[in-house]
C-alpha cells in the first residue's frame, strides 16, 4: 500500500473460519489495520483476536460497529445476516465488505441497496474472483475478438458434501449450493453477458436435486444471453472434488480458466485458437488481496466498485430466478 495512504481500519463480525483468508492475510499483506473483532463467545472472540494480531475483541457484533475507530465493516457471518448487519453497519455510516450473498434475497437485498444509497458509503459484495488479473484477462481475450464471437459460455463451482451440521446446509440460515457456490458461477456469467451484450442473462432452465424439498445440494441453471448465447452455471455440495472451472467458447477458438473462483491456486489462462494452444501465466496472490486493494481504493480514492449493492441486487434477483425455476422456496430473511 502507498504509504502516502491512511490504513483502512477493519472490524470484523464473527470468528468465521473464512476471515483469515478473506480478510485477515490481505489486510496484514497489504497494510490495512485490524481493529476489533466481535463474536457472541467473548472468550472465543478473545482467541481469535490473539491468534490473528487483532487489536479489540468484543463480546457482540454491535460493539464492532459502535467502535469509532472502525470504519469498515467485514461481515463473515451466516448468510441470513449478511443483509441485515450489513444494513446496521451502513446506518452506523460504517463502509462495507459483505461476504457473498449480501443478502438472503432479491427484497431483502433492495433495502441493502437503499441502505447503501441513505449511507453514501463504500459496498461491496464479496466476489473476489472478479478483480483477480486471472478473470479480468478473461474478458479482455473476450473483448479482443481473438476467440471471435461467442457461442457458448460453462462455468460451474463444485465442492464435495459439507458435514451435516454445516451451516451452509441449513435453509433457515439462507443456505444451499446455489447460494454458497453456485452463486459464483451466476455471477462470471453476468460479468460475461454484461461485456458482450451490456445485458443480463436470463433462466431458461434448471436442474435441481433437494432431497427436503427446500436445500438444495445441486442447482444447474441453463440461461440465455440477450442475444441468444447459451450458457450453464454449475453449483452443487456432491462432487468428490474441489473444481471451479470457465469455458468460453467462441466461433474461432475458446478460453479456459481451471480454477477462475480461487485464481491464485491455479492461475492459468488457456487459449486455443485453430488449433494453436497457449497458456499464460498470472500472478499466483490470492483473490482476496486483489478485492482488498479494490475495496480500499474505492474507499480512499474514490474509485468505482464492480460488485456494489446494484450488482448485489442483480445478482440476487438472479438466484431467485433460478429457485423459482426450480419450484424451490427463496430463502428467508432475518429479522435482528
Amino acid at each position: 500500500m502507498d504509504n502516502a495512504r491512511k490504513p483502512l481500519r477493519i472490524g470484523i463480525l464473527g470468528a468465521a473460519r473464512i476471515a483469515p483468508s478473506a480478510i485477515i492475510f490481505p489486510a496484514h499483506a497489504t497494510g490495512h489495520q485490524l481493529v476489533a473483532v466481535g463474536a457472541r463467545d467473548k472468550v472465543r472472540a478473545n482467541e481469535f483476536a490473539k491468534q490473528y494480531m487483532i487489536e479489540k475483541a468484543y463480546g457482540s457484533y454491535q460493539e464492532v460497529i459502535d467502535d469509532p475507530n472502525v470504519d469498515v465493516i467485514y461481515n463473515p457471518l451466516p448468510n441470513n445476516a449478511h443483509g441485515p448487519w450489513n444494513i446496521r453497519a451502513l446506518a452506523a455510516g460504517k463502509h462495507v465488505l459483505s461476504e457473498k450473498p449480501s443478502a438472503s434475497n432479491a427484497a431483502e437485498a433492495k433495502e441493502v441497496a437503499a441502505a447503501v444509497s441513505k449511507s453514501g458509503k463504500v459496498f461491496m459484495e464479496g466476489f473476489h474472483y472478479y478483480y483477480h488479473p486471472v478473470f479480468q484477462r478473461l474478458l479482455a481475450i473476450i473483448k479482443s475478438g481473438e476467440i471471435g464471437e461467442v457461442i457458448k459460455v460453462e462455468s460451474a463451482l463444485l465442492i464435495p458434501m459439507p458435514d451435516k451440521n454445516d451451516l451452509r446446509l441449513k435453509f433457515d440460515l439462507a443456505g444451499g449450493s446455489i447460494m454458497d457456490v453456485g452463486c459464483y458461477a451466476l455471477h462470471s456469467q453476468r460479468m460475461i453477458s454484461q461485456l458482450i451484450t451490456g445485458g443480463e442473462p436470463t433462466v431458461v432452465n434448471t436442474e435441481a436435486n433437494a432431497p427436503d424439498g427446500k436445500l438444495d445440494t445441486k442447482l444447474n441453471v441453463q440461461l440465455k444471453y440477450p442475444n441468444g448465447v447459451a450458457a450453464l452455471a454449475k453449483g452443487d455440495f456432491e462432487s468428490p472434488a474441489f473444481e471451479a472451472p470457465l469455458t468460453v467458447t467462441g466461433s474461432k477458438g475458446s478460453v479456459h480458466l481451471p480454477n477462475f473462483v480461487v485464481s491464485g491456486w491455479d492461475p492459468r489462462v488457456i487459449v486455443d485458437v485453430a488449433g494453436n494452444k497457449r497458456v499464460e501465466q498470472l500472478p499466483s496472490i490470492s483473490t482476496y488481496t486483489y478485492q482488498l486493494i479494490a475495496f480500499a481504493d474505492a474507499v480512499d480514492l474514490g474509485k468505482p466498485v464492480k460488485t456494489d449493492a446494484k450488482d448485489a441486487l442483480a445478482q440476487s434477483q438472479l438466484i431467485d430466478s433460478a429457485y423459482l425455476s426450480a419450484n424451490l422456496p427463496l430463502r428467508p430473511t432475518l429479522k435482528l
